[in-house]
Formats: C-alpha cells, structure tokens, sequence
C-alpha cells in the first residue's frame, strides 16, 4: 500500500502548465503528477509542491479579475548569506521578478521574488 504524503502546499495560478514550468526550472523538478488543471513536485521529506488552476466542478478558485489575494509565501531554505545572494543573483539574471533585493531581517538574509502569478517566493536562511 502507498503511503500518503505528509502534506501538499497547493499554489493557485491561472495557468497550471505555465507555473509548472516555472517551478520546475526554478526548483531543478520534474512533475510526479500531472493533469490538464493539477501539477505536483516531490519536495525532499515527501512533502509536495502543487500548481492548480482551479476546477470545472466549482469553477476557478481565483476572482474574475484573475489577482487572487495573496496571503502566504513558499519560503526556500539557503544555508548561509553567501549562498542567498548568490541564489539572487542566479534569479535576477534568469530573469525571475524580483519583488525585494537582499537585506538582513531578524531571522537572517532574505529576498523575495514571485511566480508568474505573483506568488510570493522568500529565499531565507534554515531555521
């Protein structure tokens, strides 16, 4: 018998293939499952990564202007300063958006970019 994953963090987007791509890029992933609406990445521990662009049953999950209201972040674990800056640096030059360059919080360095969607995306130290 298959052992269900421990937990899935579900980001919706308008365009589950678009954003999958990007994820894939972004992240070195390939999918683990994929559907017309539906895309998961296996993330170390089995947790997933999924994109969803909503469904037919309830129609889509984001407001008609298309800008859901974004209330979280995928937050990405770096080990040093050293190592989050030079992940910037990769990220600006691919061309990923940017939303708040490199500064020191009270937890450590830390930016923040965003998906395609404008999901939100900190790049942090480990906890």
């Amino acid at each position: 018998m298959a052992t269900p994953n421990p937990f899935t963090f579900i980001v919706y987007v308008r365009d589950a293939q678009q954003s999958a791509t990007f994820y894939g890029d972004l992240l070195d992933l390939s999918p683990v499952f994929e559907s017309p609406r539906y895309i998961a990445f296996e993330l170390p521990g089995g947790t997933q990564l999924a994109v969803w662009s909503g469904n037919d049953v309830f129609g889509d999950r984001l407001p008609e202007d298309g800008s859901p209201t974004r209330t979280s972040e995928l937050c990405i674990s770096r080990g040093t300063a050293s190592e989050i800056d030079a992940t910037f640096t990769d990220w600006k030059a691919r061309g990923i958006h940017i939303i708040a360059e490199p500064y020191d919080d009270v937890f450590g360095r830390t930016f923040l970019a965003a998906d395609p969607d404008g999901n939100l995306i900190r790049v942090a130290p480990v906890d």
